[in-house]
């Protein structure tokens, strides 16, 4: 029986599925460098495309590619540094007073125990002795940890260097040749499915460029408001876990509730004394429980708009599954890869509800 083109359409996309799909599981760590790489390419390539235009020719693409790449390094280093006063300022701090902030919740904790018919006693007398002499001599033994890790597996530290300098060099070529890689692919289809192609990779570059773009912008916003919101509530470290919470939003759910925590943490030992609790209590659920509606109601479907249709539970449901199938590198490809398939779920639909099944 001879297919039609619809068909062997269907089937040839299908078997590109799954040569994908079994070459991410055989090679997903040799993989991981050059999907990070790729990823932060489709991204940035606009950018560097966007400097070509201004300076009109002017400018090699070389240029404009160092350029780019160089302002992405000073980002995650601008990112990272922000990172360093949470931990130089937090780890003295819960080693100061983390005997009176284990009395305070033990304190509000026994009422409310109470109240719910559970009778529960900590060992307080024996509890904070320990826990202080593990702060106190957790730096040293967690150098000694790193030092030993690093002389029996040093296997996985070089591997991790290693895709430290291979990201950046792979995203350098990638940035160069972006154009060229993609016309070898296209020049790839066969002629009779190349109107369908380039109408599919249309819609699914759109698809993926107005997620990409969105998302940013709700990174950003919500930074700029966390960071705001906290230094309200006098937060000595407003601005590095403001950032962290708005920018760790790309992984939903997960990167709201790490910021949650940490300023839970930091809250609970910045605001020390009578009233402390409730201080903390108010500050999140004040900035945390409006920043939360607002990203929901407002942010998400305003500028990432219902186009892209990637429901949150889709998102989750996508998150873990290709995590746990692919690992890291399913992460990674987890979103993008769901927006492109909802593409072809959506071409699939339509082109099922135009048949002649579908109408009988």
């Amino acid at each position: 029986m001879s297919l039609t083109i619809s068909q062997k359409s269907v089937l040839a996309w299908s078997a590109a599925t799954g040569v994908l799909a079994l070459a991410l599981w055989l090679l997903g760590p040799v993989l991981t460098p050059f999907v990070v790489a790729a990823v932060l390419a489709y991204a940035l390539t606009p950018l560097v495309d966007r400097l070509d235009a201004l300076a009109r020719g002017r400018l090699p693409r070389l240029l404009a590619v160092l350029l780019v790449e160089l302002l992405l390094i000073l980002v995650v280093l601008g990112l990272l540094l922000l990172l360093v006063p949470v931990l130089t300022r937090e780890w003295p701090l819960l080693r100061e007073q983390l005997p009176q902030l284990l009395d305070r919740l033990n304190t509000g904790a026994q009422p409310l125990l109470a109240q719910l018919g559970l009778k529960l006693s900590f060992d307080m007398a024996g509890l904070k002795p320990a826990l202080m002499k593990y702060l106190n001599a957790n730096m040293a033994d967690a150098l000694g940890s790193v030092l030993a890790s690093l002389k029996i597996g040093g296997s996985v530290a070089l591997a991790v260097l290693g895709n430290l300098i291979l990201i950046p060099v792979a995203l350098f070529y990638l940035l160069l040749d972006w154009k060229v890689l993609v016309r070898r692919v296209t020049d790839l289809v066969p002629r009779h499915l190349r109107g369908s192609y380039d109408s599919f990779v249309a819609e699914a570059d759109e698809v993926l460029g107005q997620y990409l773009r969105g998302q940013l912008l709700v990174m950003l916003i919500l930074a700029a408001y966390y960071s705001v919101a906290l230094s309200f509530f006098g937060l000595d470290l407003a601005l590095p876990i403001g950032v962290f919470t708005g920018l760790a939003i790309f992984v939903p759910y997960v990167g709201f509730g790490l910021g949650l925590l940490l300023a839970v943490l930091a809250g609970l030992l910045e605001f020390g004394g009578d009233g402390g609790l409730s201080r903390v209590a108010l500050m999140v659920g004040v900035v945390y429980g409006l920043g939360q509606l607002t990203e929901s109601l407002y942010l998400t479907p305003r500028l990432l708009g219902e186009r892209i249709g990637l429901h949150p539970l889709a998102v989750i449901f996508a998150l873990l599954a290709f995590g746990q199938i692919f690992g890291f590198v399913g992460i990674l490809v987890a979103l993008p890869v769901s927006a492109v398939l909802l593409v072809a779920i959506r071409r699939l639909r339509q082109r099922y509800l135009s048949s002649s099944v579908y109408r009988g």
